[in-house]
């Protein structure tokens, strides 16, 4: 088991502070949903940790060793799905495949996975959002990475894809600790362990849907 931390991550874009006191723990077997209004800073949280957003301050550590995030992408500890496909359009589904993995036993987890393998033929382009969104997630998935970090993987897809990432990420979970950010919040309630909500750049920890109508990123309303 790895325990990942964020003992604490500070920016601020002019003078505005979007992070000020974050933190939380995860292990792995543990799926954390991370919630909040429209700017403030899930994302940029994410890029803070993978080492792409070098603004500001951040500490964070796996099982008590403290890390630079610049590292993480070379030394396989964290892998990050951004919000907006990565994939080229142009390749077959096929032929993505050994870009991402050169051992045999990875890339026959991809290409013989039961939503895939009657892909395999198709261009990137030629697939639902869904679909490659599925397929996104199952190829960083496969990744060595003990923790994954996914932006945004339900969003705009159909139900049959959410309910097959879910099932994913759920079966993902045994070996990898999983942080999601969504706005689809009952899709991520559904499969998280723990969760918590950014507001006024403070991590608050939160455990239902009527927490996050209390703390009013849900409306009081909202059946």
């Amino acid at each position: 088991m790895a325990i990942f931390k964020l003992h604490s991550a500070f920016i601020c874009f002019g003078e505005k502070e979007v992070l000020k006191e974050i933190s939380f723990s995860l292990k792995t077997g543990e799926i954390l949903g991370i919630f909040g209004r429209n700017g403030c800073g899930k994302t940029t949280l994410l890029k803070m940790i993978f080492g792409t957003l070098q603004l500001g301050s951040i500490n964070i550590s796996i099982n008590d060793q403290k890390i630079n995030p610049l590292e993480n992408i070379s030394k396989e500890r964290i892998a990050y799905l951004p919000q907006h496909s990565f994939l080229p359009k142009n390749i077959k589904v096929r032929d993505i495949i050994p870009i991402y993995f050169d051992q045999e036993k990875k890339q026959e987890a991809v290409f013989y996975d039961p939503l895939i393998a009657k892909l395999a033929a198709k261009k990137i382009g030629e697939l639902s959002l869904g679909q490659v969104r599925y397929l996104e997630v199952l190829l960083v998935g496969n990744l060595n990475h003990s923790f994954l970090m996914l932006d945004e993987p339900f969003s705009m897809i159909d139900p049959l894809h959410k309910m097959e990432i879910s099932k994913l990420l759920n079966k993902l979970k045994a070996e990898k600790g999983i942080i999601i950010t969504d706005h689809y919040y009952e899709d991520v309630l559904r499969i998280t362990t723990q969760n918590l909500i950014i507001k006024e750049g403070i991590s608050i920890p939160i455990e239902s849907k009527e927490d996050l109508k209390k703390l009013e990123y849900l409306g009081k309303n909202t059946s």
